[in-house]
């Protein structure tokens, strides 16, 4: 394969132009976001979650960034990209077609049990509309933590492969999750979905900062492909060391968007908390 990369200016342009950019973002999140440490969080997690607090979780009396839905999903998600980088390194392949199956059950668990509880939501809220479409069962924040945790294994059981094939040189061509990892990822994120439900303010507060940097670690992932794919970069890269740029960029990126999102929204809400209308 020949190798495709930007004009030389161009690249020493970027590698000056993208840290810029980084500290301009990271300097306007810190200035919108809502003080104290869960205030910044918040203002990740209002870019992706409804954040009704009827949804969510509670520590300390202090509402989570993300929904009950969310806290699993991107926790889990950020459990596995850790895994991952750890045991799989440049493994590219999708898993085989048993994990696959189950990946795609998990999906249809967060769907059916998403779909039940926002049809609830809309009974609750608007309730004549939707008053004769009867609900399957009653969702509680159990149900969604762990149907958002399934999700959160299938995203990264995705993503991560898929970050693997664009970024490396020479890939390792075996699936990035096998059976022993697999089951693995899986009884680590249990422990960590019935810590989210447990009453111990230590680990309540772990897996809320766990899952909003799961939240960013996605975002700039995924544009972190999106960065090397414009410069023309795809599979250019040997060591750890040559990402940093790549990396930068993503999550500046990913700032930029949640900053776009939260200042939409809250002009539009007024709130940092849930969308006014909805209950539940």
């Amino acid at each position: 394969m020949i190798e495709q990369k930007p004009a030389p200016r161009f690249q020493t342009l970027a590698k000056w132009f993208v840290p810029i950019a980084a500290l301009v973002a990271l300097s306007a999140w810190i200035y919108i976001a809502p003080p104290g440490l869960m205030g910044k969080l918040d203002a990740i997690g209002y870019a992706v979650c409804h954040r009704l607090s009827s949804h969510s979780l509670f520590v300390n009396g202090i509402q989570f960034p993300l929904c009950a839905r969310c806290t699993g999903e991107f926790n889990a998600a950020a459990i596995a990209l850790i895994l991952q980088g750890f045991i799989s390194r440049k493994r590219s392949k999708l898993p085989n077609r048993g994990i696959i199956a189950i990946l795609i059950i998990f999906f249809l668990a967060f769907a059916i049990d998403g779909s039940n509880s926002y049809l609830a939501l809309l009974k609750q809220s608007y309730g004549s509309a939707f008053a004769k479409i009867p609900n399957l069962y009653v969702t509680t924040n159990v149900e969604r933590v762990f149907t958002g945790s399934g999700m959160g294994i299938a995203m990264a059981s995705v993503l991560y492969p898929m970050y693997n094939q664009t970024i490396w040189r020479v890939p390792e061509e075996k699936p990035a999750l096998e059976w022993p990892q697999f089951g693995l990822l899986v009884g680590i994120v249990l422990l960590f979905d019935f810590g989210a439900l447990s009453n111990l303010d230590a680990v309540l507060y772990f897996i809320a900062i766990l899952s909003t940097l799961g939240v960013l670690a996605l975002l700039a992932m995924v544009f972190s492909i999106v960065w090397v794919m414009i410069m023309k970069q795809d599979n250019a890269f040997e060591h750890l060391r040559q990402l940093w740029l790549p990396a930068v960029a993503g999550l500046t990126l990913a700032f930029i968007l949640i900053i776009g999102i939260d200042l939409f929204r809250f002009n539009l809400t007024h709130t940092w908390t849930g969308f006014p209308g909805l209950t539940g």
